[in-house]
């Protein structure tokens, strides 16, 4: 007990500094209920092996806090929660691009900026390297459960390759979300390679339309996603400065792919290669080969 007390309690000193120079208010709540002293609420409301799991595999306090709160706040299993502090979602969250401090109004802005991510991550994903965006497209909703644990809370699929006619023009949007605690629409669009300052014109474009053709007088504007594989933060910036609607950019990535090193890149075999290889090994054997029961 004494070590789980020292785990919530101990290395909070530089804590009142970063809530201060923190762009939400989300770490000067966790700086008001981490005193060095008392342990925070949240830990008594949510499991004890979710505070081992939390301990394990968490060495920052302000971190293991946090995680704690997203527990209770979205009700996370221990598989879930592993793999949220796995893929790194404290790095990750808020820290996308976006132009939503201009373009919404608070609080919506700061909510929405919390929904977004930097960068996304879809290690289930078994894609070549020279795939194109409607393979991604399709290989994300294959996945759709984990595409949208990986979206975050909130996320409703509505539709992919959403079809709006303006004039006597058609557009086709990639994926078509609704958020449910956000109440808008949310637009993403694929894309496999660097982010351009053109894609941000068309999102603009799209949202107009959407919020036109499908947003309900209740709802709150759209919000657009660019999801790239690199993005340059300046030229982003740049890109997102003059556009009225509300838009994020951020990278998406593979963790298995990210994680190994340089010179391994592409000499391993792809997950199609292998199952290739596989069944040629099944018309190959033979009933020796085969365990029977």
């Amino acid at each position: 007990m004494r070590a789980f007390y020292l785990a919530y309690t101990k290395g909070t000193e530089n804590l009142a500094q970063a809530a201060r120079e923190s762009p939400t208010r989300e770490l000067a709540q966790l700086a008001r209920e981490m005193d060095g002293v008392n342990l925070p609420q949240p830990l008594t409301d949510i499991p004890w092996f979710h505070n081992v799991i939390i301990i394990e595999k968490v060495k920052d306090p302000v971190q293991r806090i946090w995680y704690a709160h997203k527990t209770i706040e979205h009700g996370w299993s221990r598989a879930v929660l592993t793999v949220q502090i796995e893929s790194g979602l404290y790095e990750r969250h808020g820290k996308a691009v976006t132009n939503f401090d201009r373009t919404l109004p608070p609080p919506q802005s700061d909510l929405a900026r919390q929904a977004v991510k930097d960068p996304y991550v879809f290690d289930f994903l078994t894609l070549a390297d020279d795939a194109r965006e409607r393979e991604l497209e399709g290989d994300l909703l294959n996945h759709i459960q984990e595409f949208l644990l990986e979206l975050g809370v909130g996320f409703a699929f509505v539709g992919r390759q959403v079809h709006i006619g303006i004039g006597d023009q058609d557009f086709y949007i990639d994926l078509l979300f609704y958020h449910l605690r956000l109440r808008c629409f949310v637009v993403i669009e694929l894309k496999m390679k660097e982010f351009k300052p053109e894609y941000a014109g068309k999102m603009n474009f799209y949202l107009s339309a959407v919020d036109d053709r499908m947003r309900h007088i209740d709802d709150q504007p759209s919000i657009g996603m660019i999801l790239c594989k690199t993005h340059n933060r300046i030229v982003v910036e740049y890109a997102l400065r003059d556009v009225i609607k509300p838009v994020g950019v951020a990278e998406w990535t593979t963790r298995l792919t990210t994680a190994l090193p340089g010179d391994l890149k592409g000499s391993l075999p792809t997950i199609p290669e292998i199952e290739a290889e596989l069944q040629g090994g099944d018309e190959e054997g033979t009933d020796s080969d085969v365990i029977r029961p």
